[in-house]
C-alpha cells in the first residue's frame, strides 16, 4: 500500500458483514508503518478508534495519536477524496501517503475503483492501490457459498486476508484457503490471529514486481463454472501488437466488464522486449507498468482473467482474430479466420 511515483495510492478494504476488517484496520492504524495513511471510513463510531484519538481537526475529520488522519465520508467518495486533499494542501492535515478505505459488507468494491481511475480531479492526485478483502475463517465458506456479494469482493482482490484464524481448525482454514484459491488464484493470502496481521506492511505494501507475477501465473485455473465465478488464462508466446490490443481489451471490458471482475498478468508487445504489467478492475484498467526482466525467462502474453459467467473459447477467438487484424494493418500476414468482435461474442 506504499506510495510509487508521486501519486497517492488509494487502497480498499473489502470484506463481507462481521469479516473483521473493522478490527484489522484499527489493528493496522496504530502501527507505526501506517503512521502516514488518511483513512475514510462511513461513520467513526463502527471503528474502534477511541484509544487512537488525539484531536479533532473538524466534525469530519480526527487525528489518531499514530499519525493517521481518519475522515468520514458524509456525502459521495469523490466528495471526500478532493476534500481531504484540499485539507492536505492548506496544511490541515499531515502529508499523508497513503489512502485506506473501508467498504460496507454489502458493497461492491468495483464502483469505488471507477470513481478513483475516471474522475479527473482524482486521477491527477490519486492512483488506484490495493483491494483487500477479508474472509472469516469460520464462517468463510458458507457466507461465500452463499452471498454473491462475498464471491465478487474475494474475486477483484489483490491481496485476502484470512481472520480469526485462531478460531478455526487446520482442515477448515485449508478448505476454506482451497475455495479462495478456486476463485481468486491471483491473490496471495494472509491469517490473520486475534486481528493482528504478522507482517502486516510487507504483505500489503509488495509492489507488482516479479515474485508477485509469479504467483498469478504460478495456479492452473480450472475455469469458469456456469453461474459462478472462476478464472481462465489466455497466454500468447509470438509479441503482439499494442494498438490492436487496445481496442480489443477496450471492447471487451466495454462489452462484458461487469462479468470480468479481474484481469492480470503480462503482455509481449512488438514494441518492448520486457513484459508490460497489466492490472484491471471491471471495466477500469489500471496504468501499465513494465518489469525489467521476464519472470523465469519465459517470454510471452499471460492473462489471467477472473469473471462470472464467461466462455474462454469465444474470449481466446476473439483475442487471436483481433492480432491477427493488428499484424496485417502492421505489414504481416493476417490469416483467413473471421474476426470475432469482444463488442458481440
Amino acid at each position: 500500500m506504499s506510495g510509487r511515483g508521486d501519486k497517492i495510492p488509494v487502497d480498499l478494504l473489502t470484506g463481507f458483514l462481521g469479516s473483521g476488517k473493522t478490527t484489522l484496520l484499527a489493528r493496522l492504524l496504530a502501527s507505526p508503518a501506517f503512521a502516514d495513511a488518511a483513512v475514510l471510513i462511513n461513520e467513526f463510531g463502527m471503528v474502534g478508534l477511541d484509544h487512537l484519538l488525539v484531536e479533532a481537526v473538524d466534525p469530519d475529520t480526527l487525528l489518531l495519536s499514530s499519525g493517521c488522519i481518519c475522515c468520514t465520508i458524509r456525502d459521495d467518495l469523490a466528495t471526500a477524496l478532493r476534500e481531504l486533499w484540499a485539507k492536505r494542501e492548506r496544511g490541515q492535515v499531515p502529508p499523508f501517503r497513503r489512502v485506506v478505505i473501508e467498504t460496507t459488507g454489502l458493497a461492491d468494491p468495483t464502483p469505488i475503483v471507477a470513481i478513483v481511475g475516471v474522475d479527473p480531479m482524482l486521477r491527477w492526485h490519486f492512483r488506484i492501490g490495493r483491494v483487500i478483502a477479508t474472509v472469516d475463517a469460520v464462517a468463510g465458506r458458507a457466507t461465500l457459498a452463499r452471498h454473491d456479494e462475498s464471491r465478487r469482493q474475494a474475486a477483484i482482490a489483490d491481496r485476502l486476508v484470512v481472520t480469526k484464524a485462531d478460531l478455526a481448525e487446520a482442515t477448515e482454514l485449508s478448505a476454506l484457503e482451497g475455495v479462495l484459491r478456486e476463485i481468486n488464484p491471483a491473490a496471495p493470502i494472509a491469517r490473520a490471529v486475534a486481528g493482528e496481521l504478522p507482517d502486516a506492511a510487507a504483505f500489503l505494501d509488495a509492489p507488482a514486481d516479479e515474485r508477485e507475477v509469479r504467483r498469478w501465473l504460478a495456479h492452473v485455473p480450472a475455469g469458469p463454472r456456469h453461474g459462478q465465478i472462476g478464472s481462465f488464462v489466455l497466454a500468447q508466446d509470438e509479441p503482439i501488437e499494442w494498438a490492436a490490443f487496445g481496442v480489443w481489451l477496450s471492447l471487451l471490458l466495454h462489452r462484458h466488464g461487469d462479468r470480468i471482475l479481474r484481469v492480470k498478468g503480462l503482455v509481449h508487445t512488438t514494441d518492448h522486449p520486457s513484459p508490460v504489467v497489466l492490472q484491471g478492475v471491471q471495466h477500469v484498467v489500471y496504468p501499465p507498468s513494465h518489469l525489467p526482466a521476464w519472470p523465469d525467462g519465459q517470454v510471452g502474453t499471460r492473462l489471467v482473467f477472473i469473471g462470472q459467467d464467461l466462455d474462454p473459447v469465444l474470449i481466446r477467438r476473439s483475442f487471436h482474430s483481433f492480432q491477427r487484424l493488428g499484424r496485417a494493418a502492421a505489414g504481416g500476414p493476417a490469416g483467413s479466420d473471421r474476426l470475432v468482435n469482444p463488442a458481440t461474442a
